[in-house]
């Protein structure tokens, strides 16, 4: 196939779909690249390496007008207008962004959405939620090691000895995690909690504390497992509850990280205003689910101002809303690879494309055909 890899132009987006290492294995596999001049340049990847790689160094409107083109992001509407119909987008795309969705079927795009891939086993290598939230919590607590104006471990001087910070992540998904095991290495001490107790032995094997909050009735019970590896809302007794042992552990924090998201809602409140106003002065909170809250402009704090850092009561509140796009050259390669991985069940062996609806990662990733929406 034909396959196209613009430039992303979204604000602040330096991340690239195709990489050196597999825009060689797509070559390999018997497809044409052609990419935008200056693509990756952002993400480290020189158009020189793109070329020893055997891609071609296009324009934009050769990249966008091929047959398959990849992006990081869904594309803007004069981008939509350079491809042409018939053509497959491949990228993520926001399931959740019914307008956007439907602007693709209008342009008659055929169009993937990767966050949509579920969650199994066989769907991992392709997972670029994880991959890209793995990311986001290393930077979150590499952020905050900036931001906060104490040192993260334990250090005995002669003039002294500096306590370790106190590092509290809120939600223990994928970035949760990571955060969890960075802020570790850097030598802090860190509680955790989330809504599912059965994260509590992950999080205790990374050497962090886990903020237990027990269920209590069978609605608990059931909404604390989950659906899909995803949290669901929990019942307001159970909230108000961790919301009270939560506290008490912002208020002794020096850093909080926060990292709940629920997919296609508003992200929940973790941190309010009072427990802000708690904190010990020159706090930090980096908020992952900036921009992405009630008001679209706060995130898991009603503080937090998507894309600024700000300082509130005396704590600094981080509202980065693309934390992978600050790590370029590792979040590409790992999106390139998860791009990589999906390609092989919608492209076949004479490196045409196919449309397997019985396959349920390729039902469940397809947004748009034939002109028509086709997430449910």
């Amino acid at each position: 196939m034909l396959i196209g890899v613009p430039l992303e132009t979204a604000a602040g987006e330096t991340r690239v779909a195709v990489t050196p290492e597999t825009a060689k294995k797509l070559k390999a596999q018997g497809h044409v690249l052609r990419v935008q001049s200056g693509a990756g340049v952002a993400a480290s990847a020189t158009d020189e390496a793109y070329v020893a790689a055997g891609a071609e160094i296009v324009d934009r409107v050769a990249a966008l007008g091929a047959d398959l083109v990849l992006k990081v992001r869904a594309p803007l509407a004069d981008e939509l207008d350079m491809m042409k119909p018939g053509a497959v987008l491949v990228g993520m795309l926001n399931p959740f962004d019914r307008d956007g969705l439907q602007k693709l079927a209008d342009a008659r795009l055929t169009a993937f959405a990767l966050e949509a891939a579920p969650r199994t086993t066989r769907a991992q290598s392709m997972d670029v939620l994880s991959s890209q939230a793995n990311i986001a919590g290393y930077k979150a607590v590499m952020i905050a090691a900036d931001k906060y104006q104490r040192l993260f471990p334990m250090l005995m001087t002669a003039a002294g000895t500096i306590k370790a910070a106190r590092v509290v992540v809120l939600g223990v998904g994928v970035a949760g995690l990571q955060a969890i095991a960075t802020a570790k290495r850097l030598g802090a001490v860190i509680e955790a909690t989330d809504v599912r107790p059965a994260v509590k032995e992950q999080v205790e094997s990374l050497g962090a504390k886990f903020i237990d909050v027990p269920t209590e009735t069978p609605e608990e019970k059931e909404a604390a497992e989950g659906v899909g590896g995803y949290a669901k809302p929990m019942p307001p007794a159970w909230l108000e509850r961790q919301k009270i042992e939560v506290a008490k552990r912002v208020a002794l924090a020096d850093v909080v990280i926060t990292t709940a998201l629920i997919p296609g809602r508003a992200a929940p409140v973790l941190v309010t205003e009072d427990m802000v106003k708690s904190m010990k002065p020159g706090s930090v909170i980096v908020d992952i689910a900036a921009g992405r809250g009630a008001s679209g402009i706060d995130g898991n704090c009603p503080l937090t101002e998507a894309g600024r850092t700000v300082v509130k009561h005396g704590v600094t509140l981080v509202g980065e809303t693309n934390l992978p796009a600050l790590v370029a050259a590792d979040s590409s390669s790992l999106y390139a690879r998860n791009v990589l991985d999906f390609l092989k069940l919608v492209v076949d062996k004479e490196a045409a494309f196919k449309l397997d609806l019985e396959d349920d990662i390729v039902a469940a990733c397809l947004m748009a055909h034939a002109g028509e929406v086709r997430r449910k």
